[in-house]
């Protein structure tokens, strides 16, 4: 898939340094939805999807983009793209897609968005801010990576680290699958952890100014205030630990729209296979586990065989439940987290 370089040769020559192109990574490329199939995810409300058109204007073509959800969709001759968001999350084969990659940290995997598009179909020229493989599914698409022209057809894939302009066309009606990486920002990450500490209790202080003065100069911020604010934001501390629970419960909370479905009937964990549920993010730091934005903190014995689930996202029941998890993944099942299937 990687063109016969190792994933270590891959992340150490290309990964966040320079594209890669490799034509026939997946020959027999699979379709994963059809153009029906991705129009009924674009209308369901807890699915992302929006629609680019590109439409004839004085000089260059003009694009117009529309959020979904669509209840009903019109598609264009020529000009038209179709994206959905979050397919692997609905779609199995996309989520056996995603799991190719599973040679990155899956704390940075994101998810496969579905591209649909007509010919003269794209998004545009424009720049990313992470990390992104390009699998053309079926038809063919022109794409211009800086300086660089080359077309796809099915089965070749394409890299690009962050910061790399780009722009396809569709030569035809045709698909392709993004598989995307989570990259927070600094900003974002600060904000973040501000709203988490201050849910579990900032410093408290009122600013209090007896025997003030007249003031002088109305315009002018108090010293004191100053002073004040400067003593109160220096008393706001957090340990490394705090740090790790934070970031492992905000990398694996669920998108806004993601929705579980409970789990039914009852099932023996030990003659069961458990597997997560493609919605689902598992990841965890030493003995510390992260659930879908909830942490918990196990003992070494039990923290093994749950490690194992993480990384393969499927586990035998009997191994599980002979560490003593079985409540927590029957609470899991409950919660529509895992799926217990027949071993």
């Amino acid at each position: 898939m990687l063109g016969g370089l190792t994933p270590r040769d891959f992340l150490r020559r290309y990964w966040q340094k320079r594209p890669l192109f490799v034509r026939g990574a997946l020959p027999d490329v699979p379709e994963l939805i059809s153009p029906h199939g991705l129009a009924a995810l674009a209308a369901r409300d807890d699915v992302e999807s929006r629609i680019v058109e590109r439409r004839p204007g004085a000089g260059n073509a003009r694009r117009y983009t529309l959020q979904g959800p669509f209840k009903a969709l019109k598609v264009k001759s020529s000009g038209w793209t179709l994206l959905v968001n979050g397919v692997n999350l609905h779609v199995p084969g996309a989520d056996a897609l995603l799991r190719r990659f599973h040679f990155v940290p899956q704390a940075r995997l994101d998810d496969v968005m579905v591209s649909y598009a007509t010919a003269g179909g794209g998004v545009g020229p424009h720049v990313d801010h992470y990390d992104v493989f390009l699998l053309q599914g079926a038809g063919r698409r022109a794409w211009r990576v800086g300086s660089k022209r080359f077309v796809v057809e099915p089965g070749d894939l394409l890299y690009l680290p962050p910061g790399v302009r780009h722009d396809g066309v569709a030569l035809e009606a045709c698909f392709t699958y993004s598989i995307g990486f989570r990259a927070p920002r600094g900003a974002e990450l600060g904000a973040a952890f501000l709203d988490w500490l201050h849910e579990r209790g900032l410093p408290q202080a009122e600013y209090r100014d007896p025997g003030i003065a007249p003031s002088r100069r109305p315009g002018s911020i108090p010293e004191e205030m100053i002073s004040f604010t400067t003593k109160l934001l220096k008393r706001i501390r957090w340990s490394r630990s705090e740090v790790e629970r934070f970031l492992g419960e905000y990398l694996s909370e669920p998108k806004p729209h993601v929705v579980f479905k409970p789990g039914a009937g009852r099932r023996a964990l030990a003659r069961s296979l458990v597997r997560l549920d493609p919605k689902t993010r598992l990841l965890y730091s030493g003995a510390r586990f992260f659930i879908n934005g909830e942490s918990i903190e196990l003992s070494e014995r039990n923290a093994t065989p749950l490690r194992e689930l993480a990384d393969r996202r499927v586990a035998q029941g009997a191994r599980l439940a002979g560490s003593r998890l079985g409540g927590l993944i029957s609470h899991w099942h409950e919660l529509g987290y895992v799926i217990l299937e027949k071993s």
